[in-house]
């Protein structure tokens, strides 16, 4: 059977600042050397990277019909990304994140546009039971989306999907969402570890593993240059070494090229510690190109570097 996967989350451009003079100041101006404008969001760049390891994918989000808008559309579909439940707005514009980036870290700035208007009435028109797996990103940036997370869910849950959830960062640093009506809702949730220690008010992972009463199925959660580490609610837990690129271009998408690997991995029936590993070098070899899909252009080559520089078969 041919393996569907539906994507809902937000849309934008990416505009990313590298090799900076510095830090802005109010009433001060500083240089950027380098400038690319690619594809954004979290969700688009999960997208895309599943999709270039040939598993089908479609994308309900929402875009304007701006310029921006038209670079995002055009791009998911060069990256052989489904569009057809792209809802494009007249009266809101496209999203734009402005990424400044300081070696293994950066600063960023978005401007939500049109993702704020997602809801669940779009999520409701789409055909769901032609999917198997739903994947939902950035959380926070969809306000509307966060709003009903929960019948969104149920309703994937009741068609029989299996289900993925990335958070991403909270912009207001709230971090409210209720995670013990949701995670037995989740399959896999895909935190980095920042975020699971927000969300769960932990100063540790197996702090906030233990406030979850085990009322979880797979937490995969994200450690940057420590690899990555999978808990089950059977007390099954998985921890996988990080492979790292000793010329990192830029970290924009690594995990959500982590999420795309490990999604693979679980919807082809792999075993946990196979999509971890897997995860962890998709993560890195995001690394090796700017913005969050580069790197996964021509997945034959993303292989070959895979091979030569991380010393691992995909």
């Amino acid at each position: 059977m041919e393996r569907k996967v539906l994507v809902i989350g937000e849309l934008n451009v990416d505009m990313i600042l590298n090799r900076i003079d510095g830090f802005p100041k109010i009433g001060t101006e500083i240089l950027a050397s380098d400038l690319h404008l690619t594809l954004g969001s979290s969700s688009a760049i999960f997208a895309s990277n599943l999709s270039a390891q040939d598993i089908n994918v479609s994308f309900l989000g929402m875009i304007g019909t701006d310029q921006f808008g038209k670079l995002v559309l055009e791009t998911l579909q060069q990256n052989k990304v489904n569009t057809e439940n792209v809802i494009q707005s007249q009266t809101h514009k496209t999203g734009v994140t402005v990424v400044m980036n300081y070696d293994m870290d950066r600063a960023m700035v978005t401007y939500p546009g049109a993702m704020n208007y997602l809801s669940l009435e779009e999520v409701k028109s789409v055909d769901l039971k032609s999917y198997q797996h739903v994947h939902i990103s950035s959380i926070f940036l969809q306000p509307l989306i966060k709003k009903d997370i929960l019948p969104i869910l149920e309703l994937c849950k009741a068609l029989g999907l299996t289900t993925s959830l990335d958070p991403q960062w909270d912009p207001e640093e709230k971090w409210d969402l209720d995670l013990n009506s949701i995670l037995p809702l989740i399959d896999v949730f895909l935190p980095n570890i920042t975020e699971f220690l927000a969300l769960t008010k932990s100063d540790s992972i197996e702090q906030g593993i233990k406030t979850l009463n085990n009322n979880f199925n797979t937490i995969a959660i994200k450690q940057g240059e420590k690899g990555a580490a999978l808990y089950k609610n059977d007390h099954t837990i998985i921890q996988k070494e990080a492979y790292l690129n000793e010329k990192v271009v830029d970290c924009i998408g690594a995990g959500d090229s982590f999420d795309a690997g490990f999604v693979y991995g679980y919807i082809k029936g792999f075993p946990l510690a196979s999509c971890l590993e897997r995860g962890n070098i998709m993560g890195a070899v995001n690394t090796t190109a700017p913005g969050g899909t580069a790197a996964f252009k021509d997945f034959e080559k993303t292989k070959i570097t895979i091979k030569e520089q991380f010393h691992y078969n995909l």
